[in-house]
């Protein structure tokens, strides 16, 4: 499929100064300058409903064709809708959800063949949207659609016009990887269903259980149902479509109210009574706007260019749509055993996207939702005891076995250094180390007797990304020894600290790069880091080669010095092999060989700084962060991974990255606006002061921590929470190197 490159691509909206109005409405409600359609075009894979921070419910339209621009349910270039789904994923490669689909119409209803059925066309002219609020108009049916949120139930209010009315709810609607595999619709009165939709897709035995209020009768139904055969074979399911039909006069507004379940039909009824006991759609509007409020205030931020503002407060906001919250009001939820189990003063989460968001979501969190990150390990653990391994990418209860490593570790293993929850710490080690050394799971087996993850050339034994496994698990193997290192387990440590260097065998000293090895200990024949090939996951030899993000200074002596190694940077950022079109979808945001739009790459700006050359990656960071983020549909330049290309713009726009997750050290980068303050759980404030920065002034010519010199290239966690202030001086050119190594 061809992609168009984003580099250098004009914003669809100018870059616009802020007006007094506008300025204030940036320090008392940034929930109104997210930006939910940033995203939604390009690779984003965004969606652009209502959802609350970290909500169980995605409410949010489907445009009902399958398809990679359509993963999220929504593509900005199309212009039909064909439902509104309760559940979606933000920025994945993975079609999977749309669960619990309803859509209004006026009859006769407009359908066309399948897979697209029943829809409307709508145009973006009649369409809104804010954090925790969507608004449509259904040109076809003249229906005004507005949805907002709770965590657990989706509302949904519509303005009809004078006609024969009908709300359709549509079980056996299925998209890309989803597929239905049973389902019920029960009418419980007047204004009450609920019912179930199973489903199989990348989630392998999804269960989502509902019930929905009306805010009136209506005046008649009909169930349909269609047998289906499962991918199971020999198990017939049935698909229910549901019609409720409504005589509405002009302007008639109906609220439709959804609560949704992993446990139960219960569990369902008492989520929407506990949370939407009232059909007022304008007070859960405004207490879902109070909930980004809360989020988005954590972090206070001064431009003059509303159009930054957007850009950020958007991708605060993206960081915080997943993982997902995934218990039922009173604590139940569904465990990967297949069994209900039940919570304890923690929030069971789902929906982690591990291999991404290691790297700078959960950082983040670390500072914006500290609690958070006590019941997300919590979580962890309790799959660990249910599954027999921590998660790697789980959903909606089911780990999917989706991408590489065990970056549940590093989660953990920050959490404990940073002193956050008061999980077991014993346990956790427990359970990384158990995860670690599954023999017969991604070949980690092989990996511990050979010291590197082969390229099998047997097809038998042959799997993918054999290179990148090996250096994912070398890192997730030094946060275990840093661990065990912590709770006194030295041998432990000193197995985990050489483990961790195996990333040194997949080392080619002959051409200074990774490189994939056979079975036999040989380098795979007619290789070039240029290429795309199966051992390397979603990258090439270029952007895996920093992978080493626990041992930087061991990389660069393997390349062979400082001087080498700013060399090779220089390089990947200047070669341009390919065109374009010829490129992988997941290789997007290229400068050079550096690709923002994938993940490997994320940290890789920030290493200039290891070898006395922080000017550039002073400049690297500002052209990505001033033309791969912007304020337009197509304003982010890769998938955004639940949350992790947006987190990596958060850190980035305050000045500095963590390069390594749980090393406490936060590489600085050059900061994007003039003033950013940081409020803690500790109720301390950390400052970030720039008076001078501008489109010309990226460069920093001097750097103060509490008034005084700074002499370090990074600054530190304890820093930040002792409330500091950083300063910057800023220049139109490079300025002389503040720190000493």
């Amino acid at each position: 499929m061809k992609r168009i490159p984003l580099w250098g691509a004009i914003s669809l909206l100018a870059l616009v100064a802020c007006s007094p109005a506008e300025k204030q409405e940036s320090e008392t409600n940034r929930a109104r300058l997210v930006n939910p359609m940033i995203g939604t075009d390009f690779t984003g894979n965004t969606y652009p409903g209502a959802q609350v921070p970290f909500g169980m419910v995605q409410l949010s339209p489907d445009n009902g064709l399958p398809g990679w621009d359509r993963i999220s349910g929504y593509y900005y270039p199309d212009s039909t809708i064909a439902g509104f789904s309760h559940t979606h994923l933000s920025g994945t490669g993975a079609g999977d959800l749309y669960d619990i689909s309803f859509l209004p119409v006026t009859l006769p209803y407009k359908e066309a063949e399948a897979p697209l059925g029943i829809h409307s066309k709508f145009s973006h002219e009649d369409e809104s949207a804010s954090a925790g609020y969507y608004q449509v108009r259904l040109s076809d049916y003249d229906i005004n659609v507005e949805l907002t949120a709770t965590e657990r139930c989706g509302i949904q209010r519509y303005t009809f016009p004078e006609a024969n009315s009908s709300v359709i709810l549509n079980l056996k609607k299925a998209m890309n990887w989803d597929f239905t595999t049973d389902s019920r619709i029960e009418v419980v009165d007047s204004v009450t269903i609920r019912g179930y939709r199973h489903s199989q897709g990348w989630s392998p035995k999804q269960r989502v259980y509902f019930e929905t209020r009306f805010s009136r009768p209506f005046d008649s139904y009909t169930l349909d149902t269609t047998s289906i055969t499962t991918k199971e074979a020999g198990w017939l399911g049935t698909a229910y479509v549901g019609h409720f039909n409504f005589k509405t006069t002009e302007g008639e507004q109906l609220l439709v109210t959804t609560a949704l379940s992993p446990v139960s039909m219960e569990g369902a009824h008492a989520n929407l009574w506990g949370e939407v006991p009232s059909d007022d759609f304008d007070l859960f509007r405004a207490r879902a706007e109070t909930r980004w409020n809360e989020e988005l205030d954590r972090i206070a931020v001064k431009s003059p260019d509303r159009d930054r503002l957007v850009t950020f407060y958007t991708a605060m906001y993206h960081a915080m749509l997943a993982p997902t919250i995934y218990n039922d009001a009173d604590g139940r939820y569904f465990g990967p055993d297949g069994k209900v189990h039940q919570t304890s003063g923690w929030t069971n989460y789902s929906t982690f996207s591990l291999w991404d968001t290691y790297r700078a979501s959960h950082p983040l969190f670390t500072y914006l939702d500290p609690d958070r990150v006590g019941d997300m390990v919590e979580c962890f653990l309790n799959f660990y005891d249910q599954h027999g391994a921590l998660p790697l990418w789980n959903l909606h209860g089911w780990e999917t076995d989706m991408m590489i490593g065990y970056h549940a570790v590093p989660v953990i293993v920050d959490a404990y250094l940073k002193g956050i929850g008061d999980f077991d710490a014993e346990r956790a080690l427990e359970a990384c180390v158990t995860t670690a050394n599954r023999d017969d799971y991604r070949q980690i087996g092989e990996y511990k007797r050979l010291g590197y993850v082969p390229a099998h050339s047997d097809p038998k034994k042959w799997e993918n990304w054999s290179m990148s496994k090996t250096l994912e698990y070398a890192y997730d193997d030094y946060c275990i020894a840093l661990l065990a290192e912590k709770l006194g387990k030295k041998e432990l440590a000193e197995e985990f600290y050489k483990r961790s260097q195996n990333y040194r065998n997949v080392f080619n000293p002959a051409i200074g790069f990774m490189q994939p090895r056979n079975e036999k200990g040989e380098f795979i024949p007619d290789y070039s880091p240029d290429n795309y090939i199966e051992d390397i996951c979603e990258s090439n030899g270029w952007q895996y080669l920093c992978s080493v993000q626990h041992d930087i200074d061991g990389l660069i002596e393997l390349i062979g010095g400082d001087e080498r190694f700013a060399q090779r940077l220089d390089s990947m950022f200047t070669y341009n092999p390919h065109s374009a079109e010829d490129l992988p979808i997941f290789s997007t945001g290229m400068i050079g060989q550096y690709a923002h739009g994938n993940e490997p790459s994320h940290h890789v700006i920030y290493l200039y700084n290891k070898v006395n050359q922080p000017w550039k990656t002073q400049r690297y960071a500002s052209k990505v962060m001033r033309e791969l983020y912007r304020n337009a549909p197509d304003g982010i330049c890769g998938n955004e991974d639940c949350g992790q290309m947006s987190s990596w713009y958060v850190f980035s726009a305050m000045g500095f990255y963590p390069v390594d997750p749980v090393s406490g050290r936060y590489e600085i980068g050059t900061p994007l606006f003039p003033e950013v303050r940081m409020r803690l759980a500790n109720g301390h404030t950390f400052t970030v002061l720039a008076p001078a920065v501008s489109d010309e002034n990226i460069y920093i010519q001097s750097v103060k921590l509490n008034g005084q010199p700074y002499a370090k290239s990074y600054i530190t966690h304890d820093q930040i929470m002792s409330g500091a202030t950083l300063e910057f001086e800023m220049g139109p050119r490079p300025g002389p190197v503040w720190y000493q190594e």
